[in-house]
């Protein structure tokens, strides 16, 4: 392959994950544009299963509805964003009529019941913003993503609907008054400039209306402003044969935010100090680690190269009596692995989806694609992760090619590090698609597009991974530092199985990152932004360094007592970090998740949580195998033997 092709390659993909950022770029409206906001799925943190905004009796828009732009990863994470009938008006503070339903038929007014009842939840959009709503209990003052369906009311064994919504709509002017040479904006003058959205809030209230008197006005016509309901009389039940009405107010408000900060409203929902505690623990750990790693190298190598420098003939003397420990396994320590083409394309899965994470996070600490855009964070994890199959595919076959001597059988190993983990991810999530289809789920995707996946997977992924597993066999081979002799040494026995040891050295890593996978789990289940991507980014290199000094220790304990078989156990010290991450995620449905109704929302949870275990275990493992097998090399080619 010619260097020109190479860059072309390099350009198409780099090309590609940078499409897959477009959107997050700043709008400028001016006086009387009319702006149209957006509603995504109605969700829930009871049964997880999405439904359609439009499958409730909600008022549709004159000119019907239309989706919003989307892509791939919208369309994987069941985001059906569609154009709502809420218009708003540059500047233009009004209160509006938008549409009398008819009579609720008995179906109509139990699954609204039905919906309420599930705590679902609108998720509303103006500029990309979501919109955010604010409750106070006990004197706490709760923000939160979104508004329920329902108004609560207490005392009451009806139940009441939101159908009467309050906007407020805070925006940046470009316009700025200088006072005294100090820029300051004066918020009283009016001004119809342009602008940027830079907050969204709602308070949702129930309000009955005169069905008779709403029937006379269209839609958009201005009515007079309302207050909040007093009592239960005045508020809008949800029952059989009851007409709704839906109206809002919206209110524009100058605000200091600019656009660059408007999402750090929603990141004071998640607390940033716990994301810098977690910091904390990962570098202490690292430090432990570091400083065992550091007394194993000064007490092993140290007396080699006293020996070799002769600056220490008492090391020289020493090194010269009867060999122990990791030094008798000098004829088998690179001997080759049981299932050792299962180890290469495990190891070359694990560093592909390691960059993965590592590219995407950078991405995201850098404020390219905004916390709200989950459809397109897929997007970019999904193209990511199919250009970087070229990295995948050349690590693994080049461990193929060290582990057994040759090249034969470097496309089989390619076309399995290109099948297993999207493999496994499709097979998982075809099992949830059909439980979310049975139950008539808007998270249920189409046929249509698992073929465009699978189209993404065969066309490009595949070559992609095929073209990496090439390129590794025009590398030089990685040559051992000893040889290998033909009839295997005995291990010795030992009091404890070695098994033990590999199975507890998980939990180190996993101290390191329990803090964020916990910020990382709310986030994701309640619907929650996770912006803070530059804490994100520190933990997961912390986590790499911690995998890496973990994996290292346990082979050269399992060396120094003469188990010559450290291959799986270097990958499985570090991979089976993937263990208590499932198992916490098991604890985080029990404990923060026990309102969780039925069995189908159970096994979403699960799901998705063994996915999330699967591609820890292959990326931890990958990183650790790795570390060890450079260490064992290293310390080898350091001796003489």
């Amino acid at each position: 392959m010619t260097s020109s092709a190479i860059r072309s390659w390099v350009f198409f993909a780099l090309s590609s994950i940078w499409y897959s950022l477009g959107g997050s770029y700043m709008h400028t409206y001016t006086y009387n544009d009319h702006i149209y906001a957006k509603v995504n799925s109605l969700t829930s943190i009871l049964t997880l299963l999405p439904f359609s905004y439009y499958s409730l009796p909600y008022c549709k828009p004159a000119w019907g509805i239309q989706e919003s732009a989307g892509n791939v990863g919208t369309a994987l994470m069941v985001e059906q964003i569609v154009f709502s009938p809420y218009r708003f008006r540059g500047y233009v503070n009004e209160s509006v009529y938008l549409c009398t339903t008819d009579p609720l038929s008995k179906h109509e007014a139990r699954l609204l019941k039905q919906r309420i009842r599930n705590l679902y939840q609108v998720n509303m959009m103006l500029d990309d913003l979501p919109v955010v709503s604010y409750a106070s209990y006990d004197g706490l003052n709760i923000q939160w993503t979104g508004f329920p369906i329902e108004y609560g009311v207490s005392n009451s064994y009806d139940v009441y609907i939101s159908n009467h919504l309050k906007f407020t709509v805070l925006v940046n002017e470009h316009r700025d008054r200088s006072y005294q040479g100090y820029g300051i904006m004066d918020f009283d003058a009016p001004s119809n400039g342009p602008f940027e959205i830079v907050g969204f809030r709602v308070d949702p209230c129930s309000v009955k209306h005169d069905p008779e008197n709403m029937r006379r006005l269209k839609m958009y016509d201005n009515i007079d402003s309302m207050e909040y309901p007093l009592d239960l009389e005045t508020s809008q039940v949800v029952r059989e044969n009851e007409s709704l009405s839906f109206t809002y107010e919206v209110q524009f408000v100058k605000s200091d935010i600019t656009w660059q900060s408007r999402w750090d409203t929603y990141s004071k929902e998640g607390g940033s100090q716990f994301h810098w505690f977690s910091v904390r623990i990962s570098l202490i750990t690292i430090l432990i680690l570091t400083g065992i790693v550091f007394v194993i190298f000064l007490k092993t190598i140290s007396r080699e190269l006293a020996k070799r420098r002769g600056l220490d003939k008492q090391a020289k003397a020493q090194t010269d009596e009867e060999p122990l420990g990791w030094k008798l396994l000098a004829g088998d320590a690179f001997r080759e692995p049981n299932h050792s083409k299962l180890l290469s394309v495990m190891v070359g899965t694990g560093v592909q989806i390691t960059l993965t994470i590592f590219v995407t996070a950078t991405i995201a600490a850098f404020g390219l694609v905004p916390p709200s855009a989950r459809g397109m964070i897929l997007t970019l994890i999904i193209r990511v992760y199919t250009f970087s199959g070229t990295v995948g595919g050349y690590v693994g076959t080049r461990v193929w090619r060290t582990l057994k001597g040759s090249a034969y059988g470097w496309k089989s190993v390619s076309w399995l590090i290109a099948l297993l983990f999207p493999g496994i991810i499709v097979t998982i999530h075809a099992v949830l698609n059909l439980v979310m289809w049975v139950n008539r789920s808007t998270a249920a995707i189409s046929i249509s597009m698992y073929i465009t996946v699978l189209l993404l997977w065969f066309c490009i992924s595949a070559p992609v991974t095929l073209l990496g597993g090439f390129l590794a066999t025009w590398a030089e081979a990685i040559q051992y530092p000893v040889k290998t002799n033909h009839v295997p040494r005995e291990i010795p026995a030992r009091t404890l199985p070695s098994w033990l040891l590999v199975f507890g050295a998980g939990t180190i890593p996993f101290g390191t990152l329990f803090i964020e996978l916990f910020c990382f789990l709310s986030s994701f289940w309640f619907g929650r932004f996770y912006s803070v991507s530059g804490t994100l980014c520190l933990c997961l290199l912390s986590l790499v360094v911690v995998c890496a000094e973990t994996s290292l220790i346990i082979t050269y304990r399992n060396l120094q007592a003469e188990d010559w078989k450290w291959w799986w156990k270097s990958f499985c010290a570090s991979g089976l970090f993937s263990i208590y991450v499932f198992m916490y995620c098991i604890n985080y449905l029990v404990t923060s998740l026990g309102g969780l109704s039925g069995t189908l929302s159970v096994i979403i949870y699960v799901g998705c949580s063994l996915i999330m275990a699967i591609a820890a275990l292959l990326s931890t493992g990958s990183i650790g195998f790795l570390a060890s097998f450079y260490f064992v090399k290293a310390l080898f080619s350091s001796t003489e033997i």
